[in-house]
């Protein structure tokens, strides 16, 4: 060797030693932090977790995560190398928990040979099948009847007004009226919501009006929107319910944003998202409910499985059965209730709202549902789906019927309050909608504002380029515009 080699060797050499001595003392303070994060936070929540499954405790060790920044090949070696007959009592720290180590070969199924069991508390009749519920007074069961009845008559007037071409489109709640209000119910109005874009329900509940519905609907300058939205797409900053948008399950990540937001700054509220069951098999749901998992956020992720993603079925959409056992796959605990039920539905909210709010953690509920209507009033489902389908869930299942019948078994309900409430809704939406058309449409400048503080020179070349469109064309445009004049400002 050369001596130019022999100093350039020897300098490597140097450097190297130099780098594992800076090194060292890191690695080990940071195998010592994990380990203190093992002691001290992985058993509470691993206890969480046992407490949560009543079907048996669940051992958590994550002492194999050292393995990571100390030599250990050696000795994982050595415990493959050993006889049958103590080979099923070794095991192997692996990061999360110890892994018992089985000399027979394991394959998962697929499935389990029965499926998740679903909670229920009225059956079809509307009665009772158990005492084990938290009770709801008369005048609460009542209000959330009113709720559901009141979504079903403002759905059917609206649909026919936008048939009539007053409003430009439409989507209904028909058959899942209880997962709307009664999981609304149970929720806390610090709680934010994420919904998807049939949750009209919770927002009624809330406190949103008739009458702000159908301003919505129409776009008139009423709308708390300001007409920037399509009908239906909904959204309220008093009432902390986020703006419905149409891309599907876009809103579960930014409901996993909030919660980890509400846990850092130490809130007792959860936010909560809603999605079909067409929205699990996005990328936006899987890497959302992980990130719920891992940073344990305060969420509660409500799926409305209707059985329908448009003109796809659920048999379709996954293998599995369904999505309660997806929670499962990402380590978030799940909840599979009828959806169809609305005393099991404001059980199984507040239970999850307990967990996510005390334990700081996610919960999936999966409700079991059917979509009566159409997917929107641009869809027509008899292409896709039998009359006797669609008959037997109207028939059976309805959740409006269910509930009604309950009241009636508690003597809290009579067909003549019932006659006298649905007349006095249909007047109430009638009135809303005959009076949101002939509101004012929002001024022509809001569609160019609440971005910017100073309008870049690009937009303010689009407003000045609308509003002289305008008035080339001013029969091609509403006539009835607020404050609309065609000068654009500076």
């Amino acid at each position: 060797m050369s001596k130019i080699s022999k100093q350039m060797a020897s300098s490597f050499i140097s450097k190297s030693r130099g780098v594992i001595n800076y090194l060292n003392p890191r690695i080990q303070f940071l195998a010592s932090s994990l380990s203190h994060h093992r002691d001290h936070h992985m058993p509470r929540r691993h206890a969480k977790i046992a407490q949560t499954f009543s079907g048996g405790n669940i051992r958590s060790d994550i002492s194999g995560v050292r393995q990571y920044f100390v030599p250990a090949k050696a000795k994982q070696l050595e415990t493959l190398q050993i006889d049958d007959t103590t080979y099923h009592n070794k095991v192997l720290n692996y990061p999360g928990g110890e892994v018992k180590f089985i000399s027979k070969l394991n394959i998962l199924p697929e499935s389990q040979e029965e499926r998740i069991h679903c909670y229920r508390i009225l059956d079809d009749d509307g009665v009772p099948t158990t005492n084990h519920f938290e009770k709801v007074s008369e005048e609460f069961a009542i209000k959330i009847y009113r709720k559901m009845v009141a979504l079903r008559t403002m759905d059917s007037i609206f649909s026919e007004a936008q048939k009539e071409g007053k409003i430009s489109f439409y989507l209904t709640t028909e058959g899942e009226e209880a997962i709307n209000v009664a999981s609304a119910a149970a929720l806390q109005m610090d709680d934010p919501v994420f919904p998807q874009y049939r949750e009209a329900g919770v927002l009624l509940w809330r406190g949103f009006t008739l009458r702000d519905f159908a301003n919505q609907c129409f776009g008139n300058s009423n709308d708390w929107n300001k007409g920037r939205q399509m009908p239906i797409h909904y959204g309220s900053n008093k009432f902390n319910y986020f703006t419905v948008s149409s891309t599907i399950a876009a809103q579960v990540p930014h409901a996993v944003g909030a919660a980890y937001s509400l846990k850092m700054d130490g809130s007792n509220a959860c936010a909560v998202t809603y999605f079909g069951e067409g929205g699990t098999s996005t990328g936006d749901f899987h890497g959302a409910i992980n990130f719920a998992a891992v940073l344990e956020t305060p969420l509660i992720l409500f799926c409305r499985n209707n059985g329908w993603a448009i003109s796809t079925p659920v048999a379709e959409q996954f293998r599995c059965d369904g999505v309660a056992v997806k929670g499962e796959g990402y380590g978030v605990v799940s909840i599979r209730v009828d959806g169809n039920d609305a005393l099991a539905i404001y059980n199984a909210v507040r239970v999850a709202r307990q967990i996510a709010t005390t334990q700081q953690r996610p919960v999936l509920i999966e409700a079991l549902t059917y979509r009566s209507g159409n997917h929107t009033t641009l869809d027509d489902s008899t292409r896709y789906r039998s009359d006797e389908e669609s008959k037997w869930w109207k028939v059976t299942q309805d959740p409006v019927t269910r509930f009604r019948k309950w009241l009636e078994y508690e003597n809290w309900w009579n067909p003549i309050v019932e006659e006298e409430l649905v007349a006095n809704l249909k007047i109430q939406v009638l009135e809303a909608i005959e009076d949101a058309e002939k509101i004012e449409k929002p001024s022509i400048d809001d569609i160019f504002t609440d971005v910017y503080d100073t309008s870049p020179t690009n937009l303010q070349e689009q407003e000045a380029l609308l509003k002289q469109t305008i008035k080339k064309d001013p029969h091609e445009y509403p006539s009835n515009f607020k404050n609309f004049n065609t000068t654009t400002k500076n």
